[in-house]
Formats: C-alpha cells, structure tokens, sequence
C-alpha cells in the first residue's frame, strides 16, 4: 500500500510545483511592474492600472486551456465532459469577461473608480484558484484517460506491471493528401 502510495504522492508533489511555477512565471513581469512603482512611490496606482485583470486574463486563459486538454484527452469520459465545460463557462464569466472589461474601462478612462482596487485582486485570486483546479483536472484525466477507456496497464494488486506511458495513447490518425485531392 505503502508502495502505490508514495509515486502517487510524487506525482501530486511535482504536479503543485509545476502549478505554482507557471503562475509564478506568469506573475513574475508584474511583480518587477509593482517593485518599481513601490520605488517611486506609486504602489497604491497600481491598483488603480490594468495590470492586475491582464495577469488574471492570461492565467484564465490559461485555465481554460488546460480545461480543453482534459476535455479532448479522452473520448470516453463523457461523464466529465459537462463538469469541465462548466468550468470553461466559469472561467469566462468570472476572470476572463470582467479582466477584459475593467482592461478596457481602465485604459479608456482618466478617472478609475476605487472599488477597482478591491475587484482586481479578488480577480486575481479566482484566476490563480482556478488555473489551479484546471491543472489538477487536466492531469487527473490524462493520468486516468487509459484506464478509464480501459486500453492500459492492470490493476495495482494484480501483480503484473502496466504498460508503459508510451504505449498507453493511440496516435492522431491525419489523413494524407495525393495529388488527385480537390482543393
């Protein structure tokens, strides 16, 4: 028990840090942004600018991207498919739309309301939590995908190891072009 335990744990390990290391990444350029009108005294203006709703429109994009994935791993996991559509749905009515809209009301305006300053930062945290909750979908399906669609390995207490990851997914079958094809 202890034995299926551990890699499991690994892999959820990796797979946090690996989560972590994109938003970081994706947070980095407005973190200098921040840093520099710290300096000059200007912290409070940030708030105030779009900054925040673009990070939080690129991490909901992000999100939505990794949501796909997981939607188009596996034919046979129709169950799932409305979860994750609504979750693609949440994320455009939540992040992505209101980014967008305070991106645009921000940039076209010389005077920004104050709730601005509380809404960005709520954004962010929301884009942040479900770029997270995206990722952990995403990989819990691609991890499952073949033994959902029952093509790979066995079961852990059976004794006989499975298949490697390489054999387990079927490649794209892309139909070639001769040259009688109409254009």
């Amino acid at each position: 028990m202890s034995e299926n335990q551990l890699p499991d744990e690994q892999y959820s390990l990796s797979m946090m840090y690996g989560t972590y290391a994109d938003i970081l990444f994706v947070l980095f350029p407005f973190l200098v942004i921040s840093m520099q009108r710290l300096w000059d005294g200007q912290l409070y203006e940030t708030l105030l600018r779009p900054d925040l709703s673009i990070a939080a429109a690129i991490l909901a994009g992000l999100a939505i991207g990794k949501f796909v994935l997981g939607l188009v791993t596996n034919r046979d996991l129709g169950r799932y498919k409305e979860r994750i559509v609504f979750f693609i749905a949440l994320t455009l009515f939540l992040v992505l739309g209101p980014a967008i809209i305070l991106m645009l009301s921000i940039t076209g305006n010389r005077d920004v309301p104050g709730f601005v300053a509380f809404v960005q930062p709520i954004l962010l945290i929301i884009a942040i939590s479900l770029y997270t909750t995206a990722v952990g979908i995403s990989n819990i399906l691609t991890r499952s995908a073949p033994d959902a669609a029952g093509h790979g390995g066995s079961h852990p207490d059976s004794g006989q190891d499975p298949e490697p990851a390489t054999t387990r997914h079927e490649p794209l079958a892309i139909p070639r072009r001769t040259g009688n094809d109409p254009l």
